[in-house]
């Protein structure tokens, strides 16, 4: 597979030479991210750090596509998830409920809980989480979610 990074080049070009201005902006504006992390961490950004970039590009747009609906700007959010439909079929796809439970449930076997509240050791949880998984990997909605009925149900 082709660097992240090339991908991106590669699909701005074709969008420009085809003259589709939504995808090339939307592609470029990723790009622009992208080279302010290069020049923000003295040289070129890993792979992972590109779709981490990505995930939250996307997640930023559908999140904006909610609040044109509120704001009854329909057209607007329209543009907003067509857009964050393009970069979502760049990003490999997100692990499932199923594949964050088996990681969760093996951390709660390797580290137990202490006594008390389960909530106060999440951060502890978390932090091996994504030591073990990289967070362009999963939605931290779902981590987060998933890691507290977990903990409820260790107690």
């Amino acid at each position: 597979m082709a660097d992240m990074r090339e991908r991106l080049q590669s699909a701005v070009k074709t969008a420009m030479k085809s003259k589709d201005t939504a995808t090339s902006t939307t592609l470029r504006s990723i790009l622009s991210e992208v080279y302010a992390r290069d020049k923000g961490t003295d040289g070129k950004a890993a792979p992972s750090v590109i779709l981490e970039i990505m995930r939250k590009a996307t997640t930023r747009r559908t999140d904006a596509a909610i609040e044109f609906e509120k704001a009854s700007r329909p057209d607007l959010a329209e543009k907003e998830r067509k857009e964050a439909a393009l970069i979502s079929d760049f990003l490999p796809p997100l692990l499932t409920e199923a594949q964050v439970d088996e990681v969760l449930n093996n951390i709660f076997k390797e580290h137990p809980l202490g006594s008390g509240d389960p909530r106060k050791h999440l951060g502890q949880v978390y932090k091996i989480f994504y030591s073990q998984i990289e967070r362009f990997q999963v939605d931290p909605n779902l981590v987060k979610e998933r890691a507290q009925a977990l903990a409820t149900n260790q107690s």
